[in-house]
């Protein structure tokens, strides 16, 4: 592993999904900190720790954050392989996701966040006026695109 290598900020997100065949909803989270990301929106997740594979790392996320078991599906292709660039030296690989026991169930926005809520696939120009974080939107609007062909308009 280069230096450079080990200085990547390996970060994960989970664009849930309240279908796995049939998505109509993904939800977003918004940022209650640091305070020049508050009230920003993103799919939500976190940091990948040392030896945690980016899957583990987002399961363990996501209870923590959203109180939710979740089942991991496909991964939002990056242009990268390492993942999708953000801020300095961190990538991000998101994966879609469905919740184990239900949509509609058991999510709460948690401490990381301010509110959470779910955004209509049939729509996407609402979807991408959410205002998202910067480093975000390339991959909400290439999760658009992903799933284009299951969402029923």
């Amino acid at each position: 592993m280069t230096a450079a290598a080990e200085h990547v900020t390996r970060v994960v997100g989970a664009a849930v999904l309240d279908s796995a065949t049939e998505p109509t909803r993904v939800l977003a989270a918004q940022r209650s900190y640091p305070e020049s990301l508050r009230g920003l929106w993103e799919f939500p997740g976190g940091k990948q720790e040392p030896g945690e594979s980016a899957r583990d790392a987002l399961l363990r996320e996501c209870r923590e954050e959203l109180h939710v078991e979740l089942e991991l599906l496909e991964e939002v292709r990056a242009p990268q392989p390492q993942g999708w660039p953000l801020a300095g030296s961190a990538v991000m690989r998101v994966f879609t996701a469905v919740p184990t026991h239900g949509a509609d169930t058991g999510l709460s926005a948690g401490e990381d966040h301010l509110a959470v809520r779910w955004l209509p696939l049939a729509d996407p120009a609402a979807v991408l006026s959410l205002p998202w974080i910067p480093a975000d939107l390339p991959i909400v609007a290439a999760l658009l695109e992903l799933l284009r062909p299951r969402v029923t308009p």
